[in-house]
Order: C-alpha cells, then sequence, then structure tokens
C-alpha cells in the first residue's frame, strides 16, 4: 500500500510539472513504478484466488447441514404403531397361556386334577417369566455374540430404560425394549407350561417347579440364543424358524417325553379309561390358543407391517386346514369326528405353521396345516403307541410332531416358486438346514431333561405317593377342589 501511495504521489509531481527533475531520476521512478505495478497485479491476482477459498469453505459449510439432515434420518426410529401392536402382541400370549393352555389342559385330566393342572400353568409361568427378567433375558438376547448362549451385561435388566431400544427387521426401526422383553419373556413362560402336559396327575408340585426352572435355564435359553440370538450357531446356519416351532415345541415336546418315561406311567395306566371330564372346556382353551396365537405368530414380526399380516393368514388358514384335516382322517378311520379332534387339529395346525408363518404364502400354510393335523392324528395314536410312554395330553403327539413337520416344510414352502418369500439356498439344502436344527434340539432337550429330572428326584423326589395319586392332586397339594358337589 504504501508503494502504491508512492506511485501515486509520482504521478500527482508530474502532473503539477515537476519536470524539472533530471531524465535519470524520472528513469529511476518510472522503473520502481514498473516494478510496484508487478506487485499490485501479483495482489490483485492473489485477492482473485482468496474468493474461491471462500466459496469453498462455503461450501463446505453449507453441505454440514444436509450431512447432518442425513445422520438424522438414519437415526433410529420408534413407531408408535409398532409400540402398540407389540403390546397387544404380549397380550395375547399370555391370554393363550393363562387361561388359553390352562383349561385346554384342565379340561383332558380328571376332575380330582384340574386345579393343579390350573395351578402348574400358572405358577410355572409366573416363575419363568421372574427368571427370564433377572437372568434369562441376558443370557438369550443379550449384547454377547456366543454360539450357545449370551452374556450376563443385562443381568437384573441392568441398562434398560424407558429409552432403551431394540431391533426389528427393518434397519432403522426400533421398538422399546421394554417391549420386546415383555413378549418374548412370555414365550419361555409357555414353554415351560405346555411341559406338564406329559407327566400330567401325577407329579410334586415342588418338582414340577424346580425341573422348570433348571430345564429353562439350561436348555430354554440356549436353544433360543442359538435361533434368535445375535452370533446364535444355528441363526447364522440360516434355520429358519419365525415364531418358535423349534425353540417352542419341539424343545418342550422332547423334555415332556422324557419326563413321561422317568415320572412312569399313572396308576391303572392301560386298564382303566382316563376319559377328560370336561371337554367343553377344553373345546374354551382351545379357542383361546387359537385367538393367542395370532399375537405369538404375528407378533413375531416386531412391527405392525405386511409380515404381520402374512403370519397372521397363514395362522388362520394353516389351523382352519389342520381341523379339516384331523376331522376328516378321524371319521374315516373310526367312523365318528370327535370334538376332541377338533380342538386337538387346531392345536397342531398351531404348531405345524409357527416356524413358517413369516416366510410361506397362504397356499403353502394351507397344505403345511392339512399334514400337521393328518400326522399330529397319527402321533397320539399310532406313534404314542409305539414308543409306549404316558405323555397324559399328549405334549410330544402334538407339539414335538407338528413342530418336526412345520420346521421341515418351512424350508420348502418358503421357497419363491412355491408362494414363499424366498431364500438364499435349494429347497434341499433350506431342508437340510432345518434338519440340523431340529435334531440339535432335539439332542440337546432330551439330555438336559434327563439330568434335570435325575436331579431334582435326588432332591425332593418327583413323584406323588400313590395315595396321594388316588386321592387327586388337588386336595392332596391345594387343600381344594375344582367342583364341590
Amino acid at each position: 500500500m504504501k508503494k502504491l501511495l508512492s506511485i501515486l504521489s509520482l504521478v500527482a509531481l508530474m502532473g503539477t510539472g515537476a519536470l524539472t527533475s533530471s531524465i535519470s531520476y524520472a528513469e529511476e521512478g518510472v522503473a520502481e513504478a514498473a516494478d510496484v505495478m508487478t506487485e499490485v497485479v501479483e495482489t490483485v491476482d492473489a485477492a482473485i484466488e482468496a474468493p474461491a477459498e471462500v466459496i469453498e469453505v462455503a461450501a463446505i459449510e453449507e453441505a454440514a447441514p444436509v450431512e447432518a439432515v442425513t445422520e438424522e434420518a438414519a437415526a433410529p426410529t420408534v413407531d408408535k404403531g409398532d409400540t402398540a401392536w407389540m403390546m397387544v402382541a404380549t397380550l395375547l400370549v399370555i391370554l393363550m397361556t393363562v387361561p388359553g393352555l390352562a383349561l385346554f389342559y384342565g379340561g383332558l385330566v380328571r376332575s380330582k386334577n384340574m386345579l393343579s393342572i390350573l395351578m402348574q400353568v400358572l405358577v410355572v409361568f409366573s416363575l419363568i417369566s421372574v427368571a427370564w427378567a433377572v437372568y434369562g433375558y441376558s443370557l438369550a438376547f443379550g449384547s454377547g455374540e456366543g454360539l450357545i448362549v449370551g452374556d450376563l451385561g443385562k443381568l437384573f435388566l441392568s441398562g434398560v430404560t424407558m429409552d432403551s431400544l431394540a431391533a426389528t427387521f427393518t434397519d432403522g426401526v426400533m421398538i422399546p425394549e421394554m417391549i420386546f422383553i415383555a413378549f418374548q419373556c412370555t414365550f419361555a413362560g409357555i414353554t415351560c407350561a405346555l411341559i406338564v402336559g406329559s407327566f400330567a396327575e401325577r407329579m410334586k408340585f415342588s418338582a414340577v417347579l424346580l425341573f422348570s426352572l433348571i430345564w429353562f435355564t439350561f436348555s430354554y435359553i440356549p436353544i433360543a440364543h442359538m435361533v434368535w440370538g445375535t452370533g446364535g450357531y444355528l441363526l447364522d446356519a440360516g434355520a429358519l424358524d419365525f415364531a418358535g416351532g423349534t425353540v417352542v415345541h419341539i424343545n418342550a415336546a422332547v423334555a415332556g417325553l422324557v419326563g413321561a418315561y422317568m415320572v412312569g406311567k399313572r396308576i391303572g395306566y392301560g386298564k382303566e379309561a382316563f376319559t377328560p371330564h370336561s371337554l367343553t372346556m377344553t373345546m374354551v382353551g382351545a379357542s383361546l390358543l387359537w385367538v393367542g396365537w395370532f399375537g405369538f405368530n404375528a407378533g413375531s414380526n416386531l412391527e405392525a407391517t405386511g409380515g404381520a399380516g402374512l403370519a397372521f393368514i397363514n395362522t388362520l388358514l394353516a389351523t382352519a386346514a389342520a381341523v379339516l384335516a384331523w376331522t376328516s382322517v378321524e371319521a374315516l378311520t373310526r367312523g365318528k369326528a370327535s370334538m376332541l379332534g377338533a380342538a386337538s387339529g387346531a392345536v397342531a395346525g398351531l404348531v405345524a405353521i409357527t416356524p413358517a408363518c413369516g416366510s410361506v404364502g397362504p397356499m403353502g400354510a394351507i397344505i403345511i396345516g392339512l399334514a400337521g393335523g393328518a400326522l399330529c392324528l397319527w402321533g397320539v395314536t399310532g406313534l404314542k403307541k409305539m414308543l409306549g410312554a404316558d405323555d397324559s395330553l399328549d405334549v410330544f403327539g402334538v407339539h414335538g410332531v407338528g413342530g418336526i413337520v412345520g420346521a421341515l416344510l418351512t424350508g420348502v414352502f418358503t421357497d419363491a416358486s412355491l408362494g414363499g418369500i424366498g431364500m438364499d439356498t435349494s429347497i434341499a439344502e433350506q431342508v437340510m438346514i432345518q434338519g440340523e436344527g431340529i435334531l440339535i434340539t432335539i439332542v440337546w432337550s432330551g439330555v438336559v431333561a434327563f439330568i434335570a429330572y435325575k436331579l431334582v428326584d435326588i432332591m425332593i423326589g418327583l413323584r406323588v405317593s400313590e395315595d396321594e395319586e388316588r386321592e387327586g392332586l388337588d386336595t392332596a397339594y391345594h387343600g381344594e377342589r375344582a367342583y364341590v358337589n
């Protein structure tokens, strides 16, 4: 700037007649002016480049809000509709357990054992619910990514708050973690409650509770993690089990069958008629199971979307098909279609469609229901005789056979060519994967159940006394009667 002022001064002097200066001085002045003008040009060029940098900075600053918006859009979102649906689904599963399963089982036993079944279902469900909150959820769905179990990072639900979120099947869409915990809690509770039907009318109440807790810890939790938990072996292997064909039904059925062997047959089994005391109550229970199962299956979608709709309609159609299959076969082979058969057929259809409900098409669901109804009828007749066990309420014949049929056919009808949502493997490959999951569940549950029954027998004894069994467990263990004359 000083040099520029010198130039301006020189020009002013020249303009006022300062021509008396010597030529040499003028030449020196002109030369200096030329140098100064060169520097001015360089300064102007630098000034011209400066706005480009400013523009670049401004562009970055202007882009920053866009990136922030993008990050905000990618942030997890919680939909009130999904949250409300999952709360309703959880209530439906509780409905299918208490009173659904309790009344279904209760109607099938003799009147002197009615209250004992209601108590076992209710208290086992309650016991497992508390155990789920204390350590079950953490081991099954905690932050750990083990092949068999998670970790104890969420022991006593540590770190779980109202703001905690759980993932769904859609990236970025979440539900409150507390709702997810409650929903999965009902699955654990009903699985353990299912087992009591196998040794009904002859096992000590305290033994039922102790066995349930041990088996839940060492069988239900590992199978649930392997099938549904992050890092679980069967999940990573590609096994398909949308709502619990292996985790719930096969798992419970095998434990029940082992119990039927180890507790022994009821007094008079094979010699006396063990007639259900109230088929009306059994029908009511089966109906509640069907209603509640919509929460069980459609709720497993974790969102109120088309996926839940698919599971919903499949649950409806497969169950209806199974009722028709069971009653038709029964009418053809026995000459009459029974109400007990129709109710059992409904449960068989519900069991069979459970692993497939979210991945097969409606027509595939109907076929699965037909197969489940017909084969489960064989399961409670021909297969039961072959096994020779006193499975009191046919837990293995319905839940075991139905679960196996459903799990295998999931690998067939999930294929897009057969109306399913499609899969990354061929039908043959997927059926092999499904078979592996079934085999692992059978072996795991069977071994754990055997050890658990043995431990309980050593500690407190499994079976009631002969006098107590003849008297009935209602009065012997609960001091009450279901019906007063």
